[in-house]
């Protein structure tokens, strides 16, 4: 890390790299129940979500299928009264009384496929997701422990954070997965990396990215007759303009290489188009995608930095590295995925050679500058 960056704030840098992209829509966001057309029949609709991230960008494309007219819908939000609700005007203000022919799930994390279930069974259509994401979700939200409970809370015992308290609560999120995701689809359509078809006038190819969820799928469209040249996008959580999209390893893989995997899938979006339109999952539309590449390489090359030059000094279990990336305040449940954070950047180190791993005489992980 450089000196001027490490001189300035957290805020500061991620001003100074959002001037970098371009914001075609400056600061326009949707009404609530509303879409905003940002190319031709496509629709942004923004959700709100119960946490520090506190919304999901969904995106309506018009479509036609065996002849009917009708729309895509790409992510759908966590399944919550107050988010069918807000489905419920969209319905109205934004489909034209056209039906919903597909819903695209990017992944599997709750905010993305937690209705699905639902508009799928509304409009009697089929969810179309990775096969690795499908599957992993429909264990998710039928395990008695999912995502959270004991192993969760035995791994990250392994990693540091053990003091009591936290352990409880870890324990007690036995149900968080489910809480958000009732149920997924029985069946599914299958995307997979180089897949292409048509959505509308626009011919779409299928993106698989890893380190983030276990398959996730993005969709690029390089053009069509109503947006000549105009190149598109849908980046799911991999290619966020903002915030870095959280690279974390867990217990049900716990010796996963998590962060090596993002950084080798979002090399894939070298290949578009430079004046590319991004629609991310959170955040605002934003054309920029070759310099938001670099700017996540450099992000966790300094994070690097600071991991390993605090295991030089001494070994380090996740949760000593804690105070190092994260120096804000941050409840159970922006711990969690810090923490997981953490491990990835741990792991990648250690895979890369730079550190050794040791597991004490307290159960507990350290890692050591080589």
């Amino acid at each position: 890390m450089t000196n001027t960056t490490k001189e300035l704030s957290s805020h500061a840098i991620a001003a100074l790299l959002e001037s970098r992209l371009t914001y075609p829509l400056g600061e326009q966001l949707p009404a609530p129940g509303h879409g905003i057309e940002v190319a031709s029949g496509v629709y942004w609709v923004r959700l709100p979500l119960p946490f520090a991230l506190n919304h999901i960008n969904v995106w309506l494309l018009r479509d036609e299928i065996d002849g009917v007219q009708g729309w895509t819908i790409v992510d759908c939000c966590i399944d919550k009264p107050e988010t069918r609700a807000l489905w419920e005007q969209v319905f109205v203000n934004v489909l034209q009384g056209l039906p919903v022919l597909r819903v695209i799930v990017t992944h599997m994390h709750p905010d993305h496929i937690g209705l699905a279930h639902w508009l799928c069974e509304r409009f009697g259509v089929r969810m179309w997701i990775s096969g690795t994401d499908f599957t992993v979700a429909r264990l998710a939200s039928q395990a008695p422990s999912s995502f959270g409970g004991s192993p969760a809370a035995a791994f990250f015992a392994l990693h540091g954070w053990v003091d009591v308290e936290s352990q409880n609560k870890l324990k007690d999120r036995s149900s968080y997965f489910a809480s958000l995701v009732p149920t997924v689809p029985n069946s599914h359509r299958r995307m997979m990396d180089g897949d292409s078809f048509m959505i509308g006038k626009r011919r779409w190819q299928c993106i698989s990215g890893y380190g983030h969820a276990p398959e996730h799928i993005a969709l690029y469209s390089e053009t069509d007759d109503g947006d000549a040249n105009k190149a598109i996008l849908l980046g799911g959580d991999m290619m966020l303009p903002r915030i870095s999209t959280n690279v974390s390893v867990y217990d049900n893989e716990p010796e996963a290489n998590a962060l090596q995997l993002f950084l080798d899938s979002i090399d894939k979006f070298k290949s578009c188009d430079t004046q590319t339109l991004t629609l991310p999952s959170h955040g605002k539309p934003f054309v920029g995608v070759h310099e938001r590449v670099q700017q996540l390489h450099t992000h966790h090359q300094d994070r690097l930095a600071e991991v390993l030059e605090a295991c030089q000094i001494k070994a380090c279990s996740a949760y000593d590295v804690l105070p190092v990336m994260f120096k804000r305040p941050l409840d159970l449940h922006q711990t969690t995925f810090a923490m997981g954070e953490i491990v990835a950047h741990l792991h990648y180190l250690w895979f890369k050679g730079q550190l050794k791993r040791s597991l004490g005489t307290d159960k507990i992980y350290r890692f050591r500058a080589v």
